[in-house]
This record gives structure tokens, C-alpha cells and sequence, in this order.
């Protein structure tokens, strides 16, 4: 039977100021999925780590991915093997990664036959169950690498955007913050003047993409709305982002939802000091974490072998 494998890489969805509508491609971590067509129109998931998610695949993100693809094309069916290497929970795409992954894999063996957007909206239905919510911005840069704008969900409207060679350090503090629960949190009104200056940094910051401007992207990587009222899930947050800076860091937040927490720099080394702030400040604070240096992932999902 037809055979694929793929590593779908983790995301920074948000970019500080672009809640819901910014993301990107990280290179690493990456989960590993092994996915096989089979002839009756179900769904077997069997898990390959030890993070005992659900093999039933109406409660699997991947799962759910592959039973609404089935619903387009009957014949078919699918036996999937998950790696995963990106912690659920952990802020940095994970669900993402998931239903991303059984999107690209789904269709590759199929022929091809769903373009980006519908495979993007095939993987929303695993956010969705993650989170309770549609939504593009860990999906989009998932499967097309990169940095992507998700102008709208209603209708799908996605722009990929050029993103300069910066380096990414993620910091993972050992603690979980469930995407849902941090949705509830966030206030439902905002004032004028508070989304007029996120506006403007939403715009500086695409801009800065654009044109490759270090100094723009850093102005504009700030948040004034959803910020604010997340941090205080994360301990250590204030502390992390203000020392990073003074390191050499362009800017960062919140990675997702958190607990994660990512940096910008211009260069590996630059990065590696941020590293070692994070480091040091978990520490003090006695909280376990993992930390990535890493840069941004321009392929998105990527076909590791496949037997067609």
C-alpha cells in the first residue's frame, strides 16, 4: 500500500501583536508521522511516544484531519504512526503539527489533489478540536513554511510573506497552559486607542518582513492587548523578555497560547546569549524547561520518504 512519511515542524503562532493572524515555521523541533492508505474508509492512529493522546480518531486532532478528507473521498482510508517531538501544551504548534502533518501526508497520497487553502481548512478541523476554535495562524506557516498572514478565515485568505534569516530561541518552562483556557481569559472588549496602536504594530511588523528591517520588526513587536492578560499565566515572563532584550534580542512574547516563550535575533550567537538568560532565569525560579535555538523553517511540511 501507498506510504509516506513527513516531519511537520513546530510554530510561533501570534508574533506578539498578530493574534490570529501571524505565525511561523520554526526548523525545530519537528514531529515525525508515518501515514499508510488502506482500503476501508477508517481512520487507525497508533501513537509512537509517550504522551498518551487519544488513538480514537474522533478525539485525535490528526484524526479528525483524516476522518473529514475521507468524507470527500470514500474509497479510502488511512493507518497512522505519530512521533511526536513537540510537547502538547507546550504553546509551540503542536496541535498544529498534527493536523497539519495528516493534511500534507493525506493528500500527497491521494494524488495531489486538494490545493494549500483546502488542505489548510481540512486542518482547522484539528484546531478546532484543540482548542474549540478554527483558526490559521499554526496551520498556514505548518504547511507552507515561512511567516503567513491570515487575513481572513471567512472567507480563507492567506499571504505568505517573506521572512528574513533571523534566529529563534524558544524557552518551554515545564508547565501547561491549555490553548482553551487562555482563550476564556482575554477580554472581550478592547479600547480604541489600545487597537489603534496594535494596528500599527501589526503593520510595522509585516513591514519589517517585507523589508528585512531589524530595527522596524523590533519596534513593532509589541502587544498591548492579549499580552498583558496571558503573561500572568507564565511565571518568569516579565523578567524573561526584558533581560533577552538587554542580551541583544530584536523582540518576542508568548509563543501561542504559552507557556513557551520565543525571541527574535539577527545571528546564532546573539541567540545563544538569549539562551543562556532564559536559562538562567528558569533556574533561579526552580521551574523545569527545555529551550530550542533554532531558525525559521521555510519548507513547512516536509516529505521525508514515500512509497507510492
Amino acid at each position: 500500500m501507498k506510504t509516506i512519511i513527513i516531519k511537520s515542524p513546530a510554530t510561533v503562532a501570534n508574533l506578539v501583536c498578530g493574534f490570529d493572524i501571524l505565525g511561523m515555521a520554526l526548523s525545530e523541533p519537528y514531529d515525525i508521522m508515518k501515514v499508510k492508505l488502506i482500503d476501508e474508509p477508517q481512520v487507525v492512529i497508533h501513537n509512537k511516544d509517550n504522551f498518551h493522546l487519544p488513538t480514537d480518531p474522533e478525539k485525535n486532532v490528526a484524526g479528525v484531519v483524516l476522518l473529514s478528507i475521507i468524507e470527500q473521498n470514500h474509497r479510502f482510508g488511512f493507518e497512522l504512526e505519530i512521533e511526536k517531538h513537540i510537547m502538547p501544551g507546550s504553546g509551540i504548534g503542536s496541535s498544529a503539527a498534527s493536523a497539519a502533518g495528516a493534511a500534507v501526508a493525506a493528500n500527497h497520497l491521494l494524488g495531489n489533489i486538494f490545493s494549500i487553502d483546502e488542505m489548510v481548512q481540512f486542518a482547522m478541523n484539528g484546531e478546532k478540536l484543540a482548542s474549540g476554535v478554527k483558526h490559521a495562524d499554526n496551520i498556514a506557516p505548518c504547511i507552507s513554511g515561512g511567516v503567513s498572514l491570515i487575513r481572513s478565515i471567512h472567507p480563507l485568505d492567506i499571504i505568505p510573506l517573506s521572512s528574513p534569516d533571523l534566529h529563534v530561541t524558544v524557552v518551554h518552562p515545564q508547565i501547561e497552559v491549555r490553548t482553551s483556557d487562555a482563550r476564556q481569559i482575554l477580554k472581550k472588549q478592547v479600547l480604541l486607542k489600545d487597537a489603534i496602536k496594535q494596528w500599527g504594530n501589526i503593520a510595522g511588523l509585516v513591514t519589517g518582513f517585507l523589508k528585512n528591517d531589524h530595527d522596524l520588526i523590533s519596534r513593532s513587536l509589541e502587544d498591548v492587548i492579549i499580552e498583558p492578560v496571558r503573561s500572568i499565566l507564565i511565571p518568569g515572563f516579565d523578567e524573561v523578555k526584558i533581560k533577552c532584550k538587554e542580551a541583544g534580542a530584536l523582540g518576542g512574547g508568548i509563543s501561542g497560547s504559552g507557556p513557551s516563550v520565543f525571541m527574535l535575533s539577527k545571528d546564532e550567537k546573539t541567540a545563544k546569549a538569549v539562551e543562556a538568560v532564559m536559562k538562567d532565569v528558569y533556574t533561579r525560579i526552580g521551574i523545569e524547561f527545555i529551550t530550542y535555538v533554532t531558525t525559521i523553517n521555510k519548507k513547512g511540511v516536509e516529505i521525508v520518504s514515500s512509497e507510492l
